[in-house]
């Protein structure tokens, strides 16, 4: 998947403390009811090669979906001594109506865990804007015997949320990964995470925060 895929919704904003709110912007409840475009300028990974992730957004412009069909990472077993771990760099350019602007206030993860006894895992986001020196993480953890579906949400309070720059264009970028650590699981033995649900595929949504641009 490469620049120039387009599609229509809405999108992103940081965690923390990446770019200055817009001063004076007011909060709206309704997301603006204009078409918004996303482009993925890029998207580059071991855990979403070629043809494996794509971006879909909610017709409400609520909230915008990563979908991935080949996100695993394992130890043990015949796996490759590089397969512990995983991740998926996405680059977005996002086109708002004029007048909005927009964060991430939620970022929901899930798929599924097989660890033995004694192996760990972890999932991790990172977040943030083209030219930010700033990078926003959050990590989940979970240790074995573990043998089940698992789900990870990001929140981050109304109050605290880091808004995109109004009239400025900035790509953002969030990159995940899974990681797989056999620890003191007996040798020989397959521990794995994925990011995926029974239909196969990953399902990422990232749930979006609306407000007006001063003097729109």
């Amino acid at each position: 998947m490469t620049g120039g895929l387009l599609l229509s919704g809405a999108v992103t904003a940081l965690f923390a403390s990446a770019l200055p709110a817009p001063q004076s912007s007011s909060a709206i409840a309704d997301p603006p009811p204009d078409k918004i475009v996303i482009e993925v300028a890029t998207v580059n990974g071991s855990g979403c090669r070629q043809g494996t992730a794509a971006v879909a957004v909610s017709q409400d412009n609520t909230a915008f979906t990563v979908t991935y069909s080949d996100y695993l990472a394992q130890v043990g077993g015949g796996a490759s001594p590089t397969a512990f771990r995983k991740n998926c760099q996405l680059n977005l350019i996002v086109h708002v109506p004029q007048g909005f602007t927009y964060a991430v206030a939620s970022a929901d993860y899930r798929g599924f865990a097989s660890l033995q006894p004694g192996a760990s895992s972890t999932q991790k986001a990172s977040y943030y804007f083209q030219g930010s020196p700033n990078t926003e993480s959050r990590t989940h953890p979970f240790r074995g015997p573990y043998n089940d579906n698992w789900q990870a949400t990001d929140t981050t309070d109304w109050a605290q949320l880091v808004w995109a720059p109004c009239g400025v264009q900035r790509n953002f970028n969030i990159n995940t990964e899974l990681r797989v650590n056999a620890g003191t699981s007996a040798p020989g033995s397959t521990s794995f995470m994925t990011m995926d649900s029974t239909d196969g595929d990953i399902s990422t949504t990232y749930h979006l925060a609306w407000k007006e641009c001063p003097g729109r």
